[in-house]
């Protein structure tokens, strides 16, 4: 169990090592998903209680990656586990195949709480809302391109894994980045006809946009990059303002930063009226869950009423206009919907995102001070309840700013953080939820102290 930095992971994981193993053999790499690995061994978790994940081995963790941020309530709250198995109870089913009235709670307080959502429709997934997000902007607008900004990721498939994390050596000018393809198998189709443009550079993404503007559709972004990164309000304001001007549809993928920035998003924080918003990750309380909205008339586009029926052979489709498919069997699932509504009627008590805000800022503040007594050059980055830790001087503004950043000595933090008991993926941002008490945060800048005396010794 040799780290790529040549130190060792705890003995105290050997079952997690021997599981890993035992994966590779009829999972190809070990993992389900690219993002769950990482060297040598991921650690194989059996439990989670609160603001604790306890692995295969029995070793408890102070847990700050929470399903990448969807578990805001953390593990296993009691409100959540009620409303489920009140749900599958009452209902005597776990899905209908149906329309349901759950459906329609959740849209209603989704409009109620999102500035830019006045329709809504359902995915399962994050991925799966970008997706439908995209295709609208298309159908709306009938142009075929779209633009992305270097450095976000808006889910795993070929329209949108451009860009992402490209070597500089092939992400060309900052002022004018080249589409860069992230996997294998991506046709060549998307990096041709997707423009990338330059996050928080107003003047020259609005130089692209204005020279693209006759074939884009839409422009999609996270309003805070990779969950960290916030956009200035200076240029939401110019991009909401050039994207109107053009005809370009402006999408904003809340996945991350649903329900973490504020109760209504980062279009709340920064007063933006986005065409389209795409959910995921909190709004499924620790479910798979996806959603969409926007203004009514780009929503109804989506509609069935009237459209041809595709999907039953011999059905008849005369004067029918033909549709914007979209489907999805568990789309509008009633046991996550009961999750996620538990979810957010939580969140909407009195003192409670408030409370969640001012232990963030609690951990990022003592987190710094320590890293300043050991001479150490570091800034947290982020807003709400999401942070990064970040090992550099240079203020970060987009993905270029992260190349200066000290990743090393950062990886090999994280890497003692894990034997300390503190866990996020080496090189992830820090997710906090309700959950996390003050003892959480003093062990966690404890755990960091030692992890810092460790590595420079």
């Amino acid at each position: 169990m040799i780290l790529e930095h040549n130190s060792t992971l705890s003995e105290n994981t050997k079952k997690s090592a021997e599981l890993f193993e035992k994966a590779c053999e009829v999972i190809p790499g070990g993992v389900t998903a690219n993002i769950k690995y990482f060297a040598p061994h991921p650690l194989m978790m059996e439990k989670g209680k609160g603001s604790k994940l306890y692995d295969v081995d029995g070793n408890e963790y102070i847990d700050y990656l929470l399903c990448y941020g969807a578990l805001i309530l953390g593990h296993g709250h009691q409100k959540v586990f009620e409303a489920v198995t009140k749900q599958m109870l009452e209902s005597g089913t776990t899905i209908f195949g149906t329309p349901h009235e759950m459906e329609i709670k959740m849209a209603e307080k989704l409009i109620e709480l999102y500035s830019g959502i006045e329709m809504v429709r359902y995915t399962n997934s994050g991925l799966e809302a970008t997706l439908l997000a995209i295709r609208t902007a298309v159908a709306y607008t009938g142009k075929p391109k779209l633009a992305k900004f270097e450095g976000h990721y808006h889910g795993g498939y070929d329209q949108v894994l451009v860009s992402v994390n490209p070597d500089m050596d092939k992400a060309g000018d900052p002022k004018a980045p080249k589409s860069v393809g992230e996997s294998r198998g991506l046709p060549d189709y998307y990096i041709e006809n997707t423009v990338v443009l330059p996050f928080n550079d107003l003047e020259s993404t609005e130089k692209i946009l204005r020279a693209h503007a006759h074939e884009l559709a839409g422009v999609i972004l996270e309003p805070i990059q990779g969950g960290f990164i916030p956009a200035e309000q200076e240029f939401m304001d110019g991009l909401r303002k050039l994207t109107e001007e053009l005809n370009i549809v402006l999408i904003f993928d809340e996945v991350k930063t649903g329900f973490r920035l504020s109760i209504g998003g980062a279009q709340k924080i920064y007063n933006i009226k986005p065409d389209i918003t795409a959910l995921g990750k909190v709004l499924g309380g620790g479910f798979p869950v996806g959603a969409i909205g926007g203004k009514k008339e780009i929503m109804m586009i989506t509609s069935a009423r009237g459209g041809r029926d595709i999907l039953t052979a011999g059905a008849k489709n005369t004067d029918k206009r033909d549709p914007l498919y979209h489907s999805g069997t568990y789309n509008g699932h009633p046991t996550i919907l009961a999750a996620g509504l538990a979810t957010i009627d939580v969140l909407e008590k009195e003192g409670t995102m408030d409370d969640l805000f001012a232990k963030t800022q609690s951990l990022r503040k003592q987190l710094e001070d320590v890293y300043k007594k050991h001479g150490l050059s570091m800034q947290t980055v982020g807003m709400g309840s999401i942070f990064n830790i970040i090992l550099s001087e240079n203020p970060i503004k987009n993905y270029r700013d992260m190349e200066k950043a000290d990743m090393k000595l950062r990886k090999e933090i994280d890497y003692e953080l894990l034997k300390l008991g503190v866990y996020t993926k080496p090189l992830n941002r820090y997710s906090m939820s309700v959950v996390h008490t003050e003892n959480d945060i003093l062990r966690t800048v404890e755990a960091h102290d030692e992890a810092i005396k460790r590595v420079l010794k």
